[in-house]
């Protein structure tokens, strides 16, 4: 069923990816072969026409955005090994905080965003213009509204001021809007919009899978809330709170009693993953991250087609802050490697300890652990594989409600949440709990899920600690000034649109 309904979606992405490209007006009556007018009249057509709004999703798994927030961080850096993965040294410059506004990831970040608002523009234009509209015109607006949303959240969090571009149209404002106002617009549209989502999750409703829900939408506007500090100078934990809690009370999802259960990849089935991004082997290709990670000889350890290739590693520090008895240790792959029958490959064993950000001895291409957090799968190699990729977990909605709890006060509430996640990772429970131990207990939990920049900001904005601009091993001082919070507005962008202006120390 899975394959069949992806590659009826797939099908209908790569045609309307082409009308998209290709269509200069609004107005205009053939839309690839099938009017649009004489569309959008089955579930399944529907579910069909918003297809390229989620497809534009993919690249956020693996790619610039994904990029931006980890290898930035404490979680993942990605070395120079002889010549691989130097491009320029556009890595390097995420791991020092030396981004520039010609870094090609800060572009691409920029790229992969505006084309997610841009389909989400699209979809809502065409459903607002149909005559007859569907009978649940105003829930598909709504829900292609709240993934309009996410990633204005994205755009918003990474970039600062930017257009807020909600319709689609020739003559929408390029002119940027600050950072508080977008926040604002945000929480205003997810207030509107969330409360006309499904209230199913996917389990009682698979249709759904992939698909924005009420609980999806709720997670986001907790995310808003923790972050807003951050935004608008002002803290709104109880918000925050509130919003955690209002989707671990809604009881439609559950903590999946094996942790890597999550990221498997037939982790379609997770009790947890509130929202994901869908990836099928071969049919929706993208979530490379074994590519991204393993060792060039790892292709024997797990019966891929293809190399990997040798890149995204944890730091040393980050590594060994892992207890030994954290199941969430095995996360990670170092020592002896071997063949999926169990023989040892020769002369190929993983070290933890990357203490160099560039080096060309051949010892150098075994250095840093690796993460097979997402199980890699058999057969699979450049394509990627099928591990859906996870965005939304109910684990974090346990912890944004501790976070929130904790710096409101109420230390007991807070550990009760945090307490659930090390139950799982098999630790044993805390009697106290200061802000430091919840950073340090996200980053164990949500290793390379993307929210490690997002954390670290936080927690510096709440503190001065320097979290996130602090120095680093491998190789990076601390910075100067805490304008690395925001990367730079691209200069491609800024000589496409001139209204843009570039943010303070770039």
């Amino acid at each position: 069923m899975k394959n069949k309904k992806i590659l009826s979606l797939l099908v209908f992405v790569v045609a309307s990816s082409t009308l998209i490209l290709s269509c200069k007006k609004l107005d205009q009556n053939v839309y690839s072969v099938v009017p649009i007018q004489n569309f959008y009249k089955t579930p399944d057509e529907i579910a069909a026409g918003l297809a390229p709004a989620y497809a534009a999703l993919t690249p956020l798994q693996t790619e610039n955005v994904f990029q931006m927030n980890e290898a930035s961080t404490d979680e993942m850096v990605i070395p120079t090994r002889g010549n691989d993965w130097y491009d320029g040294g556009e890595h390097t410059q995420l791991w020092q905080h030396t981004y520039d506004a010609n870094n090609a990831n800060v572009n691409g970040g920029w790229q992969d965003l505006s084309n997610g608002i841009t389909k989400c523009n699209f979809i809502i234009n065409v459903i607002n213009g149909l005559s007859p509209a569907p009978a649940n015109a105003a829930a598909i607006v709504a829900e292609i509204s709240v993934l309009r949303d996410y990633y204005l959240f994205y755009m918003m969090d990474i970039y600062g001021n930017i257009p807020l571009v909600t319709t689609y149209s020739a003559t929408a404002s390029l002119a940027p809007v600050s950072r508080a106002n977008v926040y604002t617009y945000l929480i205003t549209d997810l207030q509107k919009n969330v409360p006309l989502l499904t209230t199913d999750n996917a389990t009682a409703n698979p249709a759904i899978y992939g698909h924005m829900n009420q609980w999806a939408g709720d997670m986001l506007l907790a995310k808003l809330y923790l972050n807003a500090q951050v935004y608008t100078g002002t803290a709104d934990w109880l918000n925050a709170k509130k919003y955690a809690d209002l989707v671990i009370a809604s009881n439609k999802y559950s903590l999946q009693p094996n942790f890597f259960d999550n990221f498997t990849y037939t982790n379609r089935g997770s009790v947890e993953n509130i929202f994901t991004i869908p990836f099928n082997y071969p049919l929706i290709p993208g979530n490379v991250i074994e590519m991204y990670t393993l060792n060039y000889n790892n292709n024997q350890t797990f019966n891929l087609t293809a190399q990997p290739y040798n890149g995204f590693c944890a730091p040393t520090a980050f590594y060994k802050s892992f207890a030994d008895n954290d199941v969430r240790k095995k996360m990670w792959l170092v020592g002896q490697q071997f063949t999926s029958t169990g023989a040892q490959i020769p002369g190929i064993t993983l070290s933890p300890y990357v203490l160099q950000l560039s080096n060309p001895a051949d010892s150098f291409k075994y250095a840093g652990a690796r993460s097979i957090k997402y199980q890699p799968q058999p057969g699979t190699g450049n394509a990627g594989t099928s591990n859906d990729g996870v965005r939304f977990r109910l684990a974090d909605a346990y912890m944004m409600s501790a976070e929130a709890a904790l710096r409101s006060g109420d230390a007991v509430g807070a550990l009760t949440n945090v307490n659930l996640i090390r139950a799982r990772a098999g630790l044993p429970a805390l009697t106290s709990i200061t802000l430091d131990q919840l950073l340090a207990e996200r980053g164990w939990e949500f290793a390379w899920e993307g929210w490690r920049r997002n954390d670290l900001i936080r927690f510096e904005v709440a503190s001065g600690t320097k979290y996130y601009t602090g120095a680093r091993v491998p190789g990076k001082d601390a910075d100067a000034d805490t304008h690395t919070f925001l990367y730079p507005i691209p200069q491609p962008q800024i000589n496409t649109n001139p209204l843009l202006k570039q943010n303070t120390g770039y």
